[in-house]
């Protein structure tokens, strides 16, 4: 068995002696396309065994195949290239060629090609050490299920470390909280699954996954499988690697549309686009783009993103389809266009669990409180059959997960496990209050102004500790009444 952490290591050091590569955010953006094109290559290879019509859309010579892999290994009976002439070919001949892919036939592949080399870069200044880099590379068969398996959770770090890559941390959801959150949801095959701020594809492999161990065929429902597992990204690096992410699953072409979800017309998402199932941890933390707020009904308009996808998500699912999302406690409370947007949630969906996390869920990241929230869409009152899950809102269960005994906070060598979740699971299905779970009803949130970051009642405020919005509430209370002896002792001192 070889040693594929030693490989990606390896590469790790060669790239690090490089000029050009400054940072992990550079080193991962170019492992990324390095990978992406090696993994491309290997599954044109398969598809061509499968299918006699297949023609890769890669140009034969710029494929991996007849450049990038050692001399003996080559198919085209040329020279493998290094040093200047390695670093020319991929500067002046590989990039401008796949940034400018005919896509004017409709392959999905060339698109998907097209658009990651548009927004990727060639970092890479020494072409001995890019040499070294693809020689350490090519010891990886991902043609072998064996190494494309045990790579699988090699590439799991590899997205992990973007936590600790600056503003990369973003577009990465530990796989504890997908896979959980999947397993809730529980997804069927045939349903459409969406996450519109998709980041590196960590919902929808979970999906896939999750698909897969109910045991479908994989030759006749892998069409099926393709079609509904949608995604959506704006920004190059994380659609590149959501993109590969899938090709490392198998999936032929990935679903996944280089867009930014909130920059489209919110009216005009209708019956066509929607969705049985959204699985997503939106960016919170940010304003939005110029503008992309007009996109929304003038009572609905902000910039905080987190806010945003809130309403985008209740837009996009169907009524009686489920979801599953990741949000910021400010997105739990505040007045005016935030308590109407909360509003709206609960009236079109049964907003029926909120998982309290701890601040340290995203660390190093983000050190903000997060939230988990489940909820169903809902119908028009007359059409429901009589389900109690597809009423509007009526009462919110809340669950507290707390930290390992033990562990005084999350980090990135002890971060969140999914077994911590096994006390949840049992509770899901047979609720009952207890010291972690609570109730709202629908009447006390409505006299609260709809405010849903409600606290453990079970819990003293000397043990629970204060939120980031408290802290910054008192924080803003110490201000205030500083101003305030300020001004009165001025006053006094006044002549």
């Amino acid at each position: 068995m070889k040693n594929l952490g030693g490989n990606i290591k390896s590469l790790r050091n060669f790239m690090r002696k490089d000029p050009g590569v400054s940072g992990d955010g550079q080193r991962i953006e170019q492992l990324g396309w390095l990978l992406f094109l090696k993994i491309l290559d290997a599954s044109d290879r398969e598809l061509e065994l499968l299918k006699d019509d297949f023609v890769s859309v890669i140009p034969e010579r710029l494929r991996w195949c007849n450049w990038a892999i050692s001399e003996k290994g080559m198919t085209n009976g040329e020279k493998s290239l290094t040093g200047d002439e390695l670093r020319i070919f991929i500067d002046q001949e590989l990039f401008p060629t796949l940034r400018n892919l005919d896509t004017s036939t409709g392959n999905q592949r060339a698109v998907i090609v097209r658009e990651i080399f548009e927004g990727t870069n060639n970092y890479m200044k020494n072409g001995t050490i890019i040499r070294q880099v693809l020689d350490s590379l090519n010891e990886i068969d991902f043609e072998s299920s064996e190494d494309r398996h045990l790579f699988g959770d090699i590439y799991e770090t590899i997205l992990r470390e973007l936590q600790t890559a600056g503003a990369y941390g973003e577009f990465y959801t530990p796989r504890a909280l997908t896979e959980f959150m999947t397993e809730m949801v529980n997804p069927m095959l045939g349903e459409t699954v969406l996450d519109p701020a998709c980041g590196t594809g960590g919902f929808l492999t979970c999906a896939i996954n999750h698909l897969r161990q109910q045991g479908i065929d994989e030759v006749r429902d892998l069409e099926t499988l393709e079609k509904t597992i949608k995604g959506m990204e704006f920004k190059p690096l994380p659609f590149m690697l959501a993109v590969t992410n899938l090709f490392l699953h198998d999936i032929e072409v990935p679903n996944i549309e280089y867009i930014d979800s909130l920059n489209r017309e919110y009216t005009s998402i209708g019956a066509a686009d929607r969705v049985d199932v959204i699985l997503a941890n939106p960016p919170f933390g940010a304003s939005v783009t110029d503008g992309v707020q007009d996109n929304f009904p003038m009572s609905y308009r902000t910039t905080e993103s987190a806010d945003l996808f809130l309403l985008l998500m209740v837009r996009y699912l169907q009524d009686g389809g489920r979801a599953a999302i990741v949000l910021p406690d400010g997105s739990l409370t505040g007045d005016g266009v935030k308590a109407r947007i909360r509003q709206h949630l609960l009236e079109s969906c049964n907003l029926h669990t909120i998982v309290r996390l701890p601040n340290s869920v995203f660390q190093p990241y983000a050190s903000v409180a997060t939230n988990l929230l489940f909820f169903t869409k809902v119908g028009a009152i007359h059409e429901l059959p009589l389900r109690h899950e597809l009423y509007p809102t009526r009462e919110i269960w809340y669950w507290e997960h707390q930290l390992p005994e033990g562990v005084k906070a999350y980090s990135k060598t002890k971060p969140i496990n999914k077994s911590e979740f096994k006390s949840l699971k049992a509770w899901w299905h047979q609720r009952e209050e207890n010291e972690q779970a609570w109730r709202v009803s629908f009447k006390d949130l409505e006299k609260n102004g709809f405010n849903l970051d409600v606290k453990n009642p079970h819990i003293s405020e000397q043990e629970r500790g204060y939120s980031s919005v408290e802290l910054l509430g008192m924080l803003h209370d110490s201000f205030r009444k500083s101003d305030e002896l300020l001004d009165l002792l001025k006053n006094q001192l006044s002549p």
